[in-house]
């Protein structure tokens, strides 16, 4: 899967069956808060969402960044997916 990271729309951008998914962030000193999830009317596919959101983990590492969940969807991927809990900055428990 590749990811873009459109600094201008502060936003992740991917591809799916040809249509634009993205996930909108803010940054705040070394923390990104993951703040909504685009995606295309009637598209539903859960896994690629997840598969989205582990690959965006993946860049806070290489970015040695925090993540902070605003939307409920993504802190209940931090709750399924207990290996990301590293990238939580301290004080914040999913």
């Amino acid at each position: 899967m590749e990811i873009k990271d459109n600094g201008f729309s502060r936003q992740f951008e991917t591809l799916a069956d040809g249509k634009l998914i993205s996930v909108e962030y803010s940054f705040q000193e070394k923390k990104i808060f993951l703040t909504r999830i685009n995606v295309p009317d009637g598209f539903d596919d859960e896994v690629f969402i997840s598969d989205l959101l582990k690959n965006i983990m993946q860049i806070a590492y290489e970015r040695k960044l925090k993540v902070v969940p605003i939307l409920p969807k993504i802190a209940a991927f931090f709750r399924k997916n207990t290996m990301y809990r590293d990238l939580l900055p301290p004080g914040i428990k999913i």
